[in-house]
């Protein structure tokens, strides 16, 4: 019987994940109660709110919930806790290999200032890889609806710490807000640095997001780009190079992107070749961690054992990680595929 393999135990990477988003349910509402901050019920539920991102309105809503859970860190002891517990969820899940994502600007006015911060974050991800025996690295991302220059600020200040576990460049939120050129020159300053370019693009806006990531910030990954397959050029540049999109199903039909799990476009992009790498996004507003991303694909999308072990694959390598790191993950993917079925 087919579709039995448990996923958990999958070796994967885990590419897409932001830090705020990455926390707990239950450690945010610990984090609030020591410091006095009045949670709203969209996240005191114990069920994940009610989101709808696909217009302004709903992304202004969903950036207050994310802004209210982010409000609640504001020790180096928070941020340990924070970084130890995504690392302890990601190993649970069978990550091998995590790429955590953050803009450091959001946390320096409680950690004494943008450098501070980034060094507590990069300090507590050092730690939580000693303990939890996960490969972590971190992404810097600049924010869109800020300035570029201050982009380039956090560009310089990614590749100044490139020797202490920064791999990558981002840009988030909404894609709607600003164009990808007006951030050429930091992504050109974090590439110049050996840094991967990893901008978000082709969520909440169709494929020319993805291209303008392509062809103004030169992306090796795209954060989402799920309506590239709108385009079917698009589509085949996407696979011909290589291209890792890193796709998260549970968050695109959260935020509305897609209306049901079955519409998101895996399928389309996994036949088109293109690279993928399945992410979580922001679990604690999504309610779903990696492995819920594989079990959609199985669930809603009728990925079989052997395609799913194919996406862990593309997820590795996808990933910054070490040859030696990526060798063991796909020997462990293999192995995976080796077992027999439950029950079988």
């Amino acid at each position: 019987m087919e579709h039995v393999r448990d996923l958990r135990l999958l070796p994967k990477a885990h590419l897409h994940l932001h830090f705020t988003g990455s926390m707990r349910p239950a450690t945010l509402l610990e984090l609030a109660a020591k410091y006095g901050v009045h949670l709203p019920e969209a996240l005191t539920g114990g069920e994940p709110p009610q989101l709808r991102a696909t217009d302004e309105r709903g992304w202004f809503r969903f950036q207050r919930l994310y802004d209210i859970a982010r409000s609640c860190l504001r020790a180096p002891e928070d941020i340990r806790r924070l970084v130890r517990e995504a690392a302890e969820e990601d190993v649970r899940d069978g990550s091998g290999w995590l790429e955590i994502q953050v803009d450091p600007t959001s946390y320096a006015p409680r950690l004494g200032g943008l450098i501070p911060a980034l060094e507590i974050i990069l300090d507590a991800v050092d730690t939580a890889s000693r303990e939890t025996g996960l490969g972590i690295r971190v992404l810097v991302a600049a924010n869109r609806m800020k300035h570029p220059l201050d982009a380039r600020t956090l560009a310089r200040l990614a590749v100044r710490y490139a020797d202490r576990g920064v791999v990558g460049f981002g840009l988030s939120n909404d894609e709607r807000r600003g164009m990808a050129r007006d951030f050429d020159r930091a992504f050109a300053i974090a590439r110049e640095g050996g840094l991967l370019a990893a901008p978000h693009g082709g969520e909440l806006t169709g494929p020319a997001s993805v291209r303008d990531c392509l062809d103004d910030l030169k992306a090796s990954r795209i954060g989402h780009g799920v309506r590239s397959v709108e385009d079917p050029r698009l589509l085949r540049r996407l696979a011909e190079r290589g291209v890792t999109c890193e796709v998260c199903p549970a968050s695109n039909v959260a935020l509305g992107v897609y209306e049901q799990h079955g519409h998101v476009p895996l399928r389309t992009l996994f036949e088109a070749g293109v690279p993928m790498a399945l992410g979580a996004d922001d679990p604690l507003l999504f309610g779903a961690r990696l492995a819920d991303q594989y079990e959609i694909a199985r669930t809603h999308h009728g990925f079989t054992d052997g395609e799913l072990a194919e996406l862990a694959r593309q997820s590795v390598r996808g990933s910054v990680a070490p040859e030696d790191v990526k060798r063991k993950l796909l020997d462990g993917i293999d192995d995976w595929l080796a077992m027999p079925p439950a029950g079988g």
